[in-house]
């Protein structure tokens, strides 16, 4: 807890992922009091299950102020989390997102949904099936923080599950999901591509020289990705390539393709009607994202990080649940 406790406590916000719990304490103007973290992500909760991994990481907060509201976003809200909070249909913004909020009972907490498209032939969004959980609630913090972003803008969240979202009007009405980042795990750690490194070897480098020539050789493939993946390891095998270099060229292979779907999806949107992109994510992957789509001719990109926070609380407003001691009415449950 801080020293100077500052502006009242007004909410405690929780990014619950897949591996790991980040908790904010937020004031009343969405200022980040404190904040604390966890490996306790819904894949590694400790005895006690979720109930205690709550009270542990909020206890020092809810001491002081026992009637603070929490919001929690995130996989917690998934099948295999606290409480499933179903999904909001596409298009879906911070009302309607604060509209499907889903109460954990004897808790003072409420989940936020994730979003679908595609559910049915009438959705407005895309033909094709595809969900978020989380990403919703980082778009709402990047759209607060950039409103210049509300009218018609396209988003890039790289992750293990890299997300391509188009916004209009404040909403999300169109999105994509790439497994660029699981895809990348699975070749490393159980392919013969992953054998030719180091097993110490570092993180792919957003600048090195493979990385950047793997995202020209996808860039500039007429087919998929599919042919190109082997030449990872043939390029180490014919000496053209040094082995500690080959996933810094995987890396640039599996993103390069991604870019060479995303961007034209749907067809000649990022170029032709010239939408602003902003990349949200950590420092080191956007980097990578960033220097990959310059090799594309995408020059003017911006880059957010740590948006959830910012998302959860103006969530939290838009539910009437800032400075509440009891649930407002209008929020599922």
């Amino acid at each position: 807890m801080p020293n100077d406790p500052g502006p009242p406590a007004q909410l405690i916000a929780l990014d619950w992922g897949t591996s790991s719990l980040r908790a904010y304490l937020i004031g009343g103007a969405g200022d980040i009091l404190d904040r604390r973290a966890e490996p306790w992500g819904i894949m590694q909760v400790p005895p006690g299950g979720f109930a205690a991994c709550f009270d542990t990481i909020t206890f020092p907060w809810r001491a002081r102020w026992p009637l603070l509201p929490a919001l929690a976003a995130g996989m917690i809200g998934s099948a295999q989390g606290w409480v499933e909070a179903p999904y909001c249909p596409c298009p879906a913004g911070t009302a309607e997102l604060a509209a499907g909020l889903v109460p954990v009972a004897g808790a003072n907490l409420w989940i936020v949904p994730g979003v679908v498209q595609g559910r049915a032939a009438a959705d407005t969004g895309s033909a094709r099936p595809d969900v978020m959980r989380g990403e919703e609630t980082q778009i709402a913090g990047a759209l607060a923080l950039r409103p210049t972003l509300h009218k018609a803008s396209r988003l890039v969240m790289p992750g293990t599950h890299c997300k391509w979202v188009d916004i209009a009007d404040g909403r999300i009405v169109r999105f994509a999901t790439y497994m660029t980042g699981e895809v990348f795990a699975v070749l490393r750690q159980h392919s013969i591509l992953g054998r030719l490194a180091p097993a110490d070897a570092p993180p792919p480098s957003p600048d090195s020289a493979a990385f950047l020539h793997g995202v020209d050789t996808a860039r500039d493939a007429a087919a998929g990705v599919a042919s190109l993946l082997f030449s990872a390891r043939a390029r180490v095998l014919t000496g053209r390539m040094p082995a500690a270099d080959s996933l810094d060229y995987l890396s640039g292979l599996l993103i390069g393709d991604e870019m060479r779907s995303a961007l034209h999806w749907p067809s000649g949107m990022a170029a032709e009607t010239g939408l602003p992109l902003t990349i949200i994510g950590d420092p080191a992957l956007a980097a990578r994202y960033r220097n990959a789509l310059a090799r594309f001719g995408v020059a003017q990109v911006d880059v957010l990080e740590d948006t959830a926070p910012a998302g959860l609380w103006h969530i939290a407003a838009a539910a009437g649940l800032l400075g509440a001691a009891h649930p407002p009415s209008g929020i599922a449950g």
